[in-house]
């Protein structure tokens, strides 16, 4: 099984790129998982994020992915953004390639939420009407 990919990048995430890196032709299912950049968050109008990460986020995000590949015996990859984000961005992928699709997205859920809690980055959501708020800090 090949090293987990684990990347923060300030420009937008290559999906293909991400999906070549764990699949393989004993593979019958691939999950992707794309975080996308809404326009609402708790009934407040949302007009862009700012991502911001800790200077070792990656070996965060390294690890996360390689404990969800160790668990699950699963080839996983993902990718954050970080910087200035529109609505309709992608802010994260997320890839698990697995034989079968259960334990593909059994192991894609984890991945993501392990992510969420452990990765330390941060947004500052910018509101429609005018002020910006921090979340995840």
């Amino acid at each position: 099984m090949s090293e987990p990919v684990a990347l923060i990048v300030d420009t937008p995430i290559d999906r293909a790129w991400l999906e070549a890196q764990v699949r393989t032709d004993a593979d019958g299912a691939v999950v992707i998982f794309e975080g996308v950049i809404r326009d609402h968050d708790h009934g407040a109008g949302v007009s862009s994020l700012d991502y911001q990460a800790h200077p070792d986020a990656e070996r965060f995000l390294a690890d996360v992915c390689a404990e969800v590949a160790s668990a699950a015996g699963l080839r996983v990859a993902a990718a954050h953004r970080v910087g200035h984000l529109e609505i309709g961005d992608v802010a994260l992928i997320a890839v698990v390639a697995a034989p079968h699709r259960a334990e593909a997205f059994a192991a894609c859920a984890r991945l993501v939420d392990e992510i969420k809690q452990r990765v330390p980055i941060w947004k500052r959501q910018n509101l429609a009407d005018g002020p910006s708020e921090w979340v995840g800090l």
